[in-house]
């Protein structure tokens, strides 16, 4: 396809080319496959042609980390319920972990509550283990559910992360939907923990949401503790977490107030949740 006008905005430079992850992968084929592609199309043509070769040689390119290597790349091929990888376990969150150094950058966030700020792999690692301790001591294991109504800021990143490293399954929802909403996409899924902040602000407005956390956490059958993070007040909880656990009554309209650690406190991994 050729562009007969226009002005072209960008483009890579060969450095960016020469770094590029997928200039790698195109080198190891030829090293350790035989497999030498002189386009794009002709790499994509193969991924396509040849599903298990090209799948197994992502696997091992990666060195993705599992219960132990993986003898079939597709159990079943129909779709849907193709079955990738049988009998193979991994974690995501070690596998996105490994590797990386803890003085790298691994997230850069700015909102309107929040200058920017970059948060290292250290400290990514660092809360995702305090949130995965609170959620253990909260009674979440393997294959429980958990809900976050939360926006995009490293809190919901590491939740998510935290959420993986155990074994749980991970929902989340922008703070903006309404509580039909919010329980029609909660309730199929019977999350044992609600994480959620008290509000944000967009457009230079606050929108506090206690009253909808509450009006959600008593709709959402077998729903436990509500963990509510004070994002929009500016009062900062004393957990490393920056969470706060309360019951699902206990989710009003008032603000939420700092974790106080003379209270039910599960100090673990460094997390200190408020019961």
């Amino acid at each position: 396809m050729t562009n007969s006008g226009g002005t072209l905005l960008w483009t890579r430079s060969a450095a960016a080319l020469e770094r590029a992850a997928l200039t790698r992968y195109l080198r190891w084929l030829e090293t350790e496959r035989g497999l030498r592609f002189d386009s794009y199309h002709a790499l994509w043509a193969w991924s396509v042609a040849d599903i298990e070769a090209f799948w197994y040689s992502i696997w091992e390119f990666f060195e993705v980390q599992s219960t132990r290597p993986p003898e079939r790349v597709l159990g079943r091929r129909e779709m849907p319920g193709a079955e990738w990888f049988p009998g193979v376990e991994l974690n995501y969150a070690e596998n996105i972990f490994r590797g990386k150094q803890d003085d790298r950058t691994a997230l850069i966030a700015a909102s309107e509550l929040r200058p920017e700020q970059e948060l290292s792999w250290g400290e990514l690692r660092g809360l995702t283990a305090s949130i995965a301790a609170g959620l253990r001591g909260l009674g979440v294991e393997r294959g429980d559910r958990v809900a976050g109504y939360l926006p995009n800021i490293p809190e919901a990143v590491a939740a998510f992360l935290a959420c993986a490293s155990i074994g749980a399954i991970w929902s989340c929802c922008s703070p903006d939907f309404g509580v039909r909403s919010v329980v029609e996409r909660f309730g199929q899924i019977e999350p044992k923990v609600l994480l959620a902040v008290d509000g944000y602000r967009y457009g230079g407005r606050d929108f506090d949401r206690l009253e909808r956390v509450a009006a959600v956490a008593v709709q959402i059958a077998g729903l436990q503790p509500v963990v509510v993070l004070p994002y929009l007040d500016p009062v900062r909880s004393s957990s490393s977490t920056g969470f706060r656990s309360t019951t699902r009554s206990g989710c009003s309209t008032r603000r939420a107030r700092p974790a106080s650690r003379s209270r039910s406190c599960m100090a673990t991994a460094g997390s200190c949740w408020s019961i």
